[in-house]
């Protein structure tokens, strides 16, 4: 029965624990497609599919920052092989494809069941033994545990645990060569190895005493599926230093670890694992995997909680932050979390700007939305307090720079035009969140006026003039006196520039008086915001024109199918791809503006058609990354998911539509 929230609205739908059996495990075809990911607080992961067959570059089950090489994750433990012996017979528990769609050894044959409750448990059974392997990630210890358990058996049994080391960028490949260090030192229970001088050490260490053989080697040309459907380069060589072996007695478990700290005490291996078993969220309904999934996001580096866009291989993203944020943070009850989030991006705010890509030194300013979005997201704080005065207080002065900043006027073009609309373009740069460049030419070419950059900039100064004034006589006079009459004259300037009765629905972009009518999805947000800039019949429009030509069930078209550049599959290499991105590709994050738009529009009777919506999304949760939600997916039935596997704004604007169906 579907679960009631504190609201008694039925949202939190009860879902099937994610279980799956032999006989789809066996279909590799479809479990390759299936991928976990476990994410400590200061964002090591590990990820791979159901069946333990890593199928991307970005796979791996000790990733993590190396801070003094970049802000990328790295892959450090690539893999591990199990390997089951008894009588004189070995049964290799691991997965890897090479090239020629030669998959060796074929583990997934002994796998009788994948599930995931709180953590990932597979079950194997060989011959007369019957094994469980779980793994987690320590949330603060960043550590991966694995716990084995020999579950049933009628002879003496041994298990072995070959490691495979990776060392490089989770964006790069590594291959055999001369300046890998081969060599392992020997600590309690394991190991410490180093390919290389300029990375951490890697201590891999067993709960209870082993034998390690030391037989370094490469195993050459491994290959993942997923790079070659991508375009990219595919195959890789991994190093091995050799395998631990150790006796397995019935019932009585044993633990390995992969940390960048040696376990001084490797018999503490179990306690931890228990510790982090009772932190792990239960993912038994749709709410308990958005809120686990949210979780994943936020990650703490250098003295700096930031969050990630996306797994596996996006990084910190200023717009993605902002419009992430209030659906992360304050619908999961975190509203402290949320503020140091804002605090660490406010560092590197640069005039108007905050950065698009990283942080710090390493910051890319190349985003004319993204303070909007920090705006947006300052106002969403105080929507959710019910008051302005907290956080305008702090985050005030970088709102009205944001202000003063645009109407100055300054890279990339931004700037007021004389009729006071925001107009930003460089030739070469895609400065919206339709950013995708190909051989230096911007895919949509939005240059000029973007309707969502007009309306998010009348919804900023509207806000920014409602806290000036929520301040009475500390309010500063000038700043409200001086936009309040260019806010009260913009809408008809809006409707002027971007509206046409015959056609119904908002221009995309306007460039030197020439309108872009193309049906995209971005109009919407004139409709969506706290400060809409159109009437309410010109809303009403614009939500009809985007239900009946973007709408689907996993998000919004970015482009109508009627269009003759409408990409319906989003596929091939990542010039093919970065072509369908923005030209019909679904969105789930622009699901939390029309679900706003329609409420807007039509108060609590569009109620049930958005909760239909909601809970429609239950069977995405199964389809690429368990227990979360992915980045797009295609415009065309099916909807097949694609592009990462977990992202932060689609999990985020599924919160902020489940908290709007609570009010």
């Amino acid at each position: 029965m579907p679960g009631r929230d504190a609201a008694g609205t039925v949202l939190n739908i009860r879902m099937q624990v994610f279980e799956i059996g032999k006989n789809s495990l066996s279909n590799l075809e479809e479990s390759l497609k299936k991928e976990f990911i476990c994410v400590s607080r200061d964002g090591t992961y590990a990820s791979s599919t159901v069946v333990g067959c890593n199928s991307r570059k970005y796979h791996g089950l000790f990733v993590c920052r190396q801070p003094k090489l970049s802000q990328d994750n790295f892959v450090l433990l690539s893999s591990l092989e199990e390997t089951i012996m008894q009588r004189d017979r070995e049964f290799h528990l691991g997965v890897r494809k090479y090239g020629g769609n030669v998959f060796e050894p074929k583990g997934h044959k002994y796998l009788e069941h994948f599930e995931y409750r709180t953590h990932p448990v597979w079950i194997y059974h060989v011959g007369g033994v019957v094994f469980q392997k779980e793994l987690l990630v320590h949330v603060t210890e960043n550590r991966l545990i694995l716990k084995y358990t020999l579950l049933d058996a009628h002879s003496e049994t041994f298990l072995s645990i070959r490691p495979f080391l990776a060392f490089r960028d989770a964006h790069a490949l590594t291959y055999q060569n001369e300046a890998a260090c081969t060599q392992v030192q020997y600590v309690p229970n394991g190991i410490k190895s180093r390919l290389y001088p300029s990375f951490s050490d890697l201590f891999l260490q067993v709960s209870c005493e082993n034998g390690f053989e030391a037989r370094p080697d490469w195993y050459r040309n491994v290959e993942y599926p997923c790079e070659v459907e991508r375009g990219y380069p595919a195959n890789e060589d991994l190093f091995t230093p050799g395998c631990f072996l150790l006796p397995l007695s019935l019932q009585q478990p044993v633990y390995f670890s992969a940390g960048l700290h040696v376990m001084e005490n490797p018999g503490q291996m179990a306690g931890l694992f228990e510790e982090a078993c009772r932190e792990a969220r239960p993912l038994d309904s749709m709410g308990h995997c958005l809120e686990a999934a949210a979780e994943t996001f936020f990650v703490r580096q250098e003295k700096r909680l930031q969050v990630v866009a996306g797994y596996p291989w996006f990084g910190s993203w200023g717009r993605d932050t902002f419009i992430a944020l209030p659906g992360l943070a304050l619908c999961t009850g975190h509203e402290g979390r949320f503020l140091e989030v804002l605090r660490s991006m406010l560092k590197d705010q640069v005039g108007a700007l905050f950065p698009n890509v990283g942080y710090g030194e390493h910051s890319v300013y190349n985003s004319v939305d993204a303070p909007l979005w920090f705006v947006w997201a300052v106002q969403q704080y105080a929507l959710h307090t019910g008051s302005s005065e907290e956080i305008w207080e702090e985050f005030g002065p970088a709102v009205k720079q944001v202000i003063e900043e645009f109407e100055r006027g300054g890279e990339f073009g931004i700037g007021l035009d004389k009729d006071g609309l925001v107009q930003a373009g460089k030739t070469g740069y895609a400065l919206t969140w339709m950013d995708a460049v190909v051989d230096g030419k911007p895919v949509t070419a939005r240059e000029g006026k973007p309707v969502e950059i007009n309306a998010l900039w009348y919804n900023a100064v509207r806000f920014a003039l409602e806290a000036e004034q929520a301040r009475g006589k500390q309010g500063d006079s000038d700043f409200t006196k001086k936009w309040k009459t260019r806010m009260d004259k913009f809408p008809e300037a809006f409707k002027a520039c971007f509206w046409d009765k015959a056609k119904g629905y908002l221009a995309d972009t306007v460039k030197e008086n020439i309108r872009d009518w193309s049906i995209r999805p971005n109009q919407i947000l004139a409709v969506s915001l706290p400060y809409s800039p159109v009437s309410e019949k010109i809303g009403q429009l614009v939500v009809e024109t985007v239900k009946n030509f973007l709408l689907t069930p996993r998000g919004l078209r970015t482009l109508a199918p009627s269009d003759a550049r409408y990409h319906g599959v989003y596929k091939g290499n990542q010039a093919e791809r970065d072509r369908a991105y923005h030209q019909g590709t679904v969105w789930v994050w622009l699901l939390g503006h029309f679900a706003q738009a329609c409420f807007r529009i039509y108060g609590q009777g569009a109620k049930n058609f958005i909760e239909k919506i909601y809970k429609g999304f239950e069977p995405a949760f199964w389809e690429a990354g368990l227990g979360s939600v992915s980045e797009i997916y295609d415009g065309d039935p099916p909807y097949a998911a694609k592009g990462a596997f977990s992202q932060a704004w689609s999990v985020a604007e599924l919160l902020r539509i489940r908290a709007m169906l609570c009010r």
